[in-house]
């Protein structure tokens, strides 16, 4: 895994030094973050509790976003930035999770910190975003899609897990892919020499890539899908 991390470090550091202008977030006003008006009020209030509840008997922090677009960048760059600029979770732990729904892409995500890995997979997120919450989407009732994958959420986090399908699990892509490691080397010195070229501080660039790849700072696991509706 944290060959995986150094490969997403990578690649995040790339995005952020071609991207055209900066990403502007939400503020963190609370629990439920309904930036793109999709969940009703009553559903709003409810699953606040439930996150309070949550974050006041273990000290896991859950946050709902709902965004109007993703600014022309990928979901998952968008929840890793998202999640470094909220910091959600406990410092130390890092036992927070973002569920990110982008409105206009059609476009669902669960960005897991580093503590909560270990029950909130990448399987468990599939499950959630594909079965429990997609289907609600694409019959148009998007607050109880949210409502119901808040419920799972909690109930994986809480210690009992969804069934998985056969075709999902969960896998160490590196080790699986021995070719993996090469690419990301290559990866790395191609990123290096760009930072050269562009007269940036390639040591501290460096520094930052292998700090990045261990399970500190606001990133980790996660799963996305889409949906139609």
């Amino acid at each position: 895994m944290r060959i995986v991390r150094m490969g997403l470090a990578l690649l995040l550091l790339l995005g952020a030094m071609t991207a055209q202008a900066a990403l502007t977030f939400p503020a963190l006003t609370g629990r439920v973050v309904d930036d793109a008006q999709m969940i009703d009020p009553a559903t709003r209030q409810q699953i606040t509790q439930q996150l309070q509840a949550l974050e006041q008997a273990s000290g896991d922090q859950i946050v709902v976003v709902t965004v109007p677009n993703l600014q022309g960048v990928p979901i998952e760059d968008f929840g890793y930035q998202l999640g470094r600029q909220w910091g959600i979770g406990q410092k130390g732990k890092d036992n927070g999770a973002l569920l990110i729904v982008a409105r206009d892409e059609r476009k669902l995500r669960i960005e897991v910190g580093y503590g909560l890995e270990g029950v909130l997979t990448d399987a468990q997120s599939w499950v959630i975003i594909n079965q429990v919450i997609a289907p609600k989407f694409k019959a148009g009732n998007y607050s109880q899609g949210i409502s119901d994958g808040v419920a799972a959420m909690l109930q994986v986090v809480g210690g009992d897990p969804l069934a998985v399908p056969a075709h999902v699990a969960d896998a160490n892509f590196a080790k699986d892919n021995p070719g993996f490691s090469i690419g990301l080397f290559i990866l790395l010195i191609g990123v290096l020499w760009l930072c050269h070229r562009m007269g940036l501080p390639v040591g501290a660039i460096l520094l930052a890539i292998l700090s990045n790849s261990g399970r500190g700072g606001g990133g980790g696991g996660g799963g996305g899908g889409g949906f139609r509706g």
